[in-house]
Formats: structure tokens, C-alpha cells, sequence
């Protein structure tokens, strides 16, 4: 309202002012103005007043708005060792129950062997594991020929890194050739485990032959030869 108060002011003063320039003569005519071109420079003055102040008043300028900055989606590797880092390979665990084979006490592999020839084979074995092995585990054929040996069960604790002899009776069977037999340790459960030891024969025929180990017959007794007599004949 001030604004427009101060507009129209201005616009009456000039008008009044315009008037007295012409009204100093009486030479001269005396202009009329007429109500509609007093009404077009009031609304000339008045437009140029609104201008001004439009330009004069500071405008109203929206802030930019922030624009959120791109996210940068990083990849992740699994199982990267970060540089400058040293890393060391996976150490094996010891098994609990383990066994390993030391030597062979007994019949060496490939021994000579007649069909039905009874042998007693020894291994020396350790138990490599952590765990003591308990009374009732069991040393027992897994595959090949059994050669008629049985099932040996422990009768008592063996414990960690202890040597043991275990030793099965056994019978080569009647076939020639080479016959192998493999035995292992197993929990009383029959979970074998550990190293599967074996014994190898060689029965006489086409795998060898077998030495005969029965003692030679005895010589037969040779009589002396008989003396013969020479008749004598008397000297005369």
C-alpha cells in the first residue's frame, strides 16, 4: 500500500507540475487535458513505479538442492590375504586313532611256503595316533586271502606312540602261486584305521617254487665183502 501511495503521489506532483509550465503565458493556449489521457499517465507512472521496485527488491531465489553423491559399490573377495601379510599353510591334525606299520617280525614277503604249511606271522606295528587304544579294538582281515587267521582283539591299553607285536596263526592254502592277505586296526565298533599291513607267500608252483624243507633219508647201511678162503698146498 505504501508503495502505491507514494506512486500515485508522484504522479499528481507531475501532472500539477506539467500544468504550471503551460499556465505561465497568457499568449499562450492553455492545454486541456483530457480524463482519459491524465488516467494513461497516471497508469504509465505507475507501471514504471512497479518496475523499479520490482527490480529494487531482492528476489526470492530457491536454493539449489544438494544432490546426493553416487554410492561407490565396493566388490568384496572372499579369503584375500591383505598385502603385507604373511600366511601359513594348514598343518594336518593327527588323527585320535592311528596306526602305522614299524616292520615285519615274521615271514618276509615272499616266502616260500608248501600247500598246507602252517606259519605264525609278526608285524611290529606303533599306534601314531593321540589316542590310547582301547582293550577290544581288533586287528582283522580286510581283503585278499585270510589263509585261515583270525580276528586278533587287543587284551588290553595300548597307549600313544607305543609299539606293539601282533601275531596271527595261519595256514597256506593249497594253490600255488603268490597269496596275500591284508589285516588293519579297527575300534571295537569296527571303524578301521591307520596303515592296512599284509602278508605275501609264495606257494610252490607257477609263483615259485617251495624249498622242501623235510630232512633227507637217512643212507642205507653197506655190508663188507666176505674173505675167501685160498687153499694151501704142501711144500714136498
Amino acid at each position: 500500500m505504501k508503495t502505491k501511495t507514494t506512486v500515485l503521489m508522484t504522479a499528481l506532483i507531475m501532472l500539477s507540475l506539467l500544468i504550471s509550465a503551460c499556465g505561465g503565458s497568457e499568449a499562450e493556449a492553455t492545454p486541456t487535458l483530457s480524463v482519459e489521457t491524465i488516467q494513461t499517465i497516471a497508469v504509465a507512472t505507475f507501471s514504471g513505479g512497479l518496475t523499479q521496485t520490482a527490480l529494487a527488491a531482492p528476489t526470492n531465489t530457491p536454493m539449489p538442492t544438494s544432490t546426493p553423491a553416487p554410492t561407490i559399490s565396493i566388490p568384496t573377495f572372499a579369503n584375500v590375504t591383505p598385502f603385507g601379510t604373511s600366511t601359513t599353510g594348514s598343518i594336518p591334525v593327527t588323527a585320535c586313532n592311528s596306526m602305522a606299520w614299524v616292520s615285519d617280525v615274521t615271514i618276509p614277503d615272499n616266502t616260500p611256503m608248501t600247500p598246507g604249511q602252517t606259519f605264525t606271522k609278526t608285524w611290529k606295528v606303533r599306534n601314531s595316533g593321540t589316542c590310547a587304544w582301547d582293550a577290544g579294538f581288533k586287528f582283522a582281515f580286510t581283503n585278499g586271502d585270510a589263509m585261515g587267521g583270525a580276528t586278533y582283539t587287543l587284551p588290553q591299553s595300548v597307549p600313544a606312540n607305543t609299539q606293539i607285536d601282533i601275531s596271527i596263526a595261519m595256514t597256506a592254502p593249497n594253490k600255488a602261486g603268490s597269496i596275500k592277505g591284508n589285516w588293519r586296526m579297527s575300534t571295537a565298533a569296527g571303524q578301521f584305521f591307520g596303515d592296512e599291513v599284509y602278508v605275501v607267500i609264495l606257494v610252490g608252483g607257477a609263483g615259485g617254487t617251495a624249498t622242501n624243507t623235510s630232512a633227507p633219508a637217512a643212507s642205507t647201511a653197506t655190508t663188507a665183502p666176505t674173505a675167501t678162503a685160498t687153499p694151501v698146498t704142501p711144500v714136498p
